[in-house]
């Protein structure tokens, strides 16, 4: 994960919600263009940059480090949540990736499957030098609340066990119950999970200090930036306050 870290901290841009929610879901004119983000990455001064592989065989320009995601779904099927393996370790070597990253929805009645498949793929992986980097997404019948302190904790420790290098996990609303996650996780580096376009920027930014005074590695956020008006102002805050660890009310123009 050093590749992915600057003073210990990193800001990863994930873009992989073309698959798993569909384009009439998150898309605007701007952002439907793979273009637009991997420019943003680059521009924005991120530490990482989260794809599916058909965007990173044709868009990743190499000027940001690559996280290609081998698993995926979409948003169509009903019932309990699988996401399986779309590509191989080999082929996202291939495409310039230095981490790979595999979805986990922990509580559906298919997670032994993830399980059993991430752990393959984990070793594949670190057999290659690259990072494995799980998302932990509570999710399916057995779960009530996705963002509660037991089911955050237990997201970040499923990572641990399973042997992530680094794990996105959701947010529990307030820095108190989010450090009982990263304390879960162990040696696991942990990344807030940027979720749905927040109603403010300060808002948005609140959630980041919290997760970082938590001790968060950082954040692994999409659409809070590219859904932005200004999506590189909106870097720039983020970076404020992940990097320069300023508290929202310090960092510039924080809009409302």
């Amino acid at each position: 994960m050093n590749r992915f870290l600057e003073g210990g901290k990193s800001l990863i841009i994930a873009y992989d919600q073309g698959l798993e929610h569909g384009p009439s879901a998150d898309f605007d004119n701007r952002n439907v263009d793979p273009a637009f983000i991997v420019e943003i990455a680059s521009k924005g001064r991120f530490s990482g940059l989260a794809l599916q592989k058909g965007v990173a065989e044709k868009y990743y320009d190499g000027k940001v480090p690559l996280i290609v995601k081998v698993n995926g779904k979409s948003s169509l099927s009903k019932g309990e949540p699988n996401a399986k393996q779309n590509c191989s370790v080999e082929y996202a070597v291939s495409l310039g990736a230095q981490a790979i990253g595999y979805t986990i929805y922990l509580g559906s009645e298919h997670e032994a499957e993830m399980f059993n498949e991430f752990g393959r793929i984990q070793e594949e992986a670190h057999e290659k030098g690259l990072a494995a980097i799980t998302w932990v997404y509570p999710r399916g019948a057995a779960v009530q609340n996705d963002t509660s302190k037991e089911i955050v904790a237990y997201a970040a420790r499923t990572a641990l066990e399973l042997g992530a290098d680094a794990a996105k996990i959701k947010y529990t609303g307030d820095s108190q119950s989010f450090a009982w996650a990263v304390k879960a996780a162990g040696k696991v580096k942990v990344f807030m999970s940027g979720g749905p376009k927040a109603s403010t920027d300060e808002a948005f930014l609140t959630h980041v200090r919290g997760a970082i005074d938590a001790g968060a590695t950082g954040i692994a956020v999409g659409r809070n930036v590219w859904q932005h008006q200004e999506p590189l102002k909106m870097a720039q805050l983020l970076r404020q306050v992940v990097f320069e660890n300023l508290q929202v009310s310090s960092v510039s123009k924080v809009s409302t």
